[in-house]
């Protein structure tokens, strides 16, 4: 019996761990899509589909965490006034977004996906119902726990739980936000939203405020592409 608790121990993640292994299985995903994508498509594979497959792991592997994410278990303190500024926070970011696509501001090519069907010119709902899922849902939740809840806390403090995120340093935001930006194509845009998604949850103390934020840049920008067919955003 003493062996069989021990090792169910051993199997429990670290607060860390359980917030670092979703991103970077999703790091993960676009690395094989990056190094493989000719490959897989040479073999027939619609490509596309990698990230539905991406959705749904790292949404699982929040399930599976869910436990040990303790921020998210606190909702008090939050109130319909904050929310409201949670959202605005986000639809600003959205409008800054569309309109920081200039080469300037940029680095590649963009990842485009196009969920048109290259047979009938329709649009595939499926796959577009799984980037909005993992666009509106999964990537604000996994984004926000990792940068703001783990990295940002972790470089002012080792003990990153009990860091308050509203005392966090000019250092940390500023290298949290830089990174967050190198993750994405349009990096500029993405270091402004990295710094607006902190100061959201600077000012609230509270990780589901920015996820908000978050999540309502996401999906505006996959309403606007969806209404405007500007795949290259996606």
């Amino acid at each position: 019996m003493p062996r069989t608790l021990t090792y169910s121990r051993s199997l429990t993640p670290t607060p860390a761990a359980a917030r670092i292994i979703p991103f970077a299985v999703f790091i993960g995903f676009i690395v094989l899509e990056s190094a493989a994508g000719e490959w897989l498509r040479s073999k027939g594979l619609d490509t596309r589909w990698l990230y539905a497959a991406r959705a749904v792991t790292v949404g699982a592997l929040l399930l599976i965490f869910w436990q040990h994410y303790t921020e998210l278990h606190q909702r008090a303190g939050i109130d319909v006034r904050q929310v409201i500024l949670a959202i605005v926070a986000g639809l600003i970011v959205f409008v800054l977004w569309i309109n920081l696509d200039q080469p300037w501001a940029t680095t590649g090519a963009p990842a485009t996906f196009n969920p048109v069907s290259a047979q009938d010119g329709g649009v595939d709902w499926i796959l577009v119902s799984f980037r909005l899922l993992g666009l509106a849902l999964i990537v604000p939740v996994m984004e926000e726990l990792f940068w703001r809840s783990y990295l940002q806390r972790r470089i002012d403090a080792e003990d990153f739980l009990s860091h308050d995120p509203g005392s966090a340093s000019i250092y940390a935001i500023l290298i949290s936000a830089a990174l967050f930006a190198s993750e994405h194509g349009q990096w500029f845009a993405g270091l402004i939203a990295g710094l607006v998604y902190t100061a959201v949850y600077m000012r609230s103390r509270n990780l589901w405020l920015p996820i908000i934020s978050h999540a309502t840049t996401n999906a505006a920008l996959g309403w606007w592409i969806l209404a405007t067919d500007q795949w290259q955003f996606w």
